[in-house]
């Protein structure tokens, strides 16, 4: 239902959106329609440099593969052949990826095409549920269904453990390696996990999204400051991320089902502190990571475009957040998208730290984007 609550978007919020939005569909999505995707292995290149030349590979990862199926298969009906690429990437994140002898999906292939990391991540096996959800969503094909389905059964009966949460990595035969659960391959999970929901009824999965938040708040997210933590509550050496406290903000908060739980609750205490400690008030920069004790400074001032699309997805639902978010995309605009592309990476002092463009971000701003899209929509 419409939130007649907030207010009309301004012209200026209405015409940067514009922009950012054009330039994805006219600069970014090209990039990789064109000379980021090789079309003897079908798959994107990991990364373009500036001058968009595919860098030497060295590797292709299945989480970048699932990662630009779903760009595509959210494009379809928006960009002329997305459906076709979209096919593509499906096609080949089986026929690359797919460990046809122990179950799940290899981490990453050589330039040749042969198995290179084997094992078993968490991370990787969430984003291809996550893609094959929203892929399904367009398409309706049982096949996709099924690989959907397996991936369910993979992360349930591999992965989980008794607490609700579920091991970051694991051997190619499934063998522990003791990695232990990890925040960040959690959060693609209940990410994965929603848009499951999205698409249909699922019992079991709407029990595994709320145990795993449950688990999150209890093994991650600190009882002082309640903010979420990098790994488990008594990890030596820990930390939090800005990028992910606005990250699972928007999934818990944009959710009916996670919505006002006790996870969200704690993000929501600490919304304000991770602003003022982990965003430059004049530039709009998001940093990149900070030490637990609220007075230190910040552990790495690494500037990534991820983490500011992230906070501005996160601004779509805060109260009385237009002033913020037309901040946040002017600063987008100007300090990461250039006429060529993006700046994956800038430093402390807003200088560009990394030259190349992974394919991995187009997703980030996708999903940014669409947030962005729901609210100048919703209203």
């Amino acid at each position: 239902m419409p939130d007649a609550s907030r207010p009309v978007p301004s012209p200026e919020l209405t015409r940067l959106f514009a922009a950012v939005h054009q330039h994805f569909h006219e600069v970014i999505v090209p990039m990789w329609q064109g000379p980021g995707w090789n079309a003897e292995l079908a798959l994107p290149y990991e990364s373009l440099d500036a001058g968009h030349s595919p860098l030497p590979p060295q590797r292709y990862r299945a989480m970048a593969c699932a990662r630009q199926l779903y760009v595509f298969a959210s494009l379809i009906g928006e960009v002329p052949r997305a459906e076709e690429r979209a096919a593509a990437l499906f096609r080949s994140l089986q026929r690359h990826f797919h460990d046809a002898e122990h179950g799940g999906w290899f981490y990453s292939i050589d330039p040749q095409g042969a198995p290179l990391d084997s094992g078993k991540d968490l991370y990787t096996h969430a984003f291809i549920l996550f893609a094959c959800a929203h892929y399904w969503a367009k398409v309706r094909d049982p096949l996709v269904e099924s690989v959907l389905n397996a991936a369910l059964q993979v992360v349930e009966q591999r992965f989980a453990s008794p607490d609700g949460l579920y091991e970051a990595s694991l051997g190619r035969d499934w063998s522990s390696l003791g990695s232990g659960p990890l925040q960040n391959p959690l959060m693609h999970l209940a990410e994965a996990f929603l848009a499951v929901l999205a698409v249909r009824e699922d019992a079991s999965v709407r029990q595994a999204l709320l145990a795993l938040c449950d688990g999150m708040f209890k093994r991650f997210t600190d009882p002082q400051q309640r903010v979420m933590m990098e790994k488990p509550l008594g990890a030596v050496d820990n930390w939090y991320e800005p990028g992910h406290q606005f990250e699972w903000y928007y999934l818990l908060a944009s959710s009916p089902l996670l919505s006002g739980s006790t996870l969200h609750t704690a993000l929501e205490h600490s919304f304000e502190q991770t602003e003022q400690r982990g965003v430059d008030p004049q530039s709009g920069a998001v940093c990149a990571m900070l030490a637990p004790h609220p007075q230190a400074a910040p552990r790495d001032a690494t500037q990534r475009i991820w983490a500011q699309a992230e906070y501005l997805r996160a601004l779509t639902l805060r109260p009385e957040s237009q002033a913020s978010l037309q901040r946040q995309l002017r600063a987008l605009q100007q300090h990461f998208l250039h006429p060529q592309g993006w700046h994956e990476c800038l430093d402390g002092a807003g200088l560009v730290s990394r030259q190349d463009m992974p394919s991995t971000t187009p997703y980030h701003l996708m999903t940014c984007y669409r947030g962005l899209a729901d609210y100048l929509t919703d209203r």
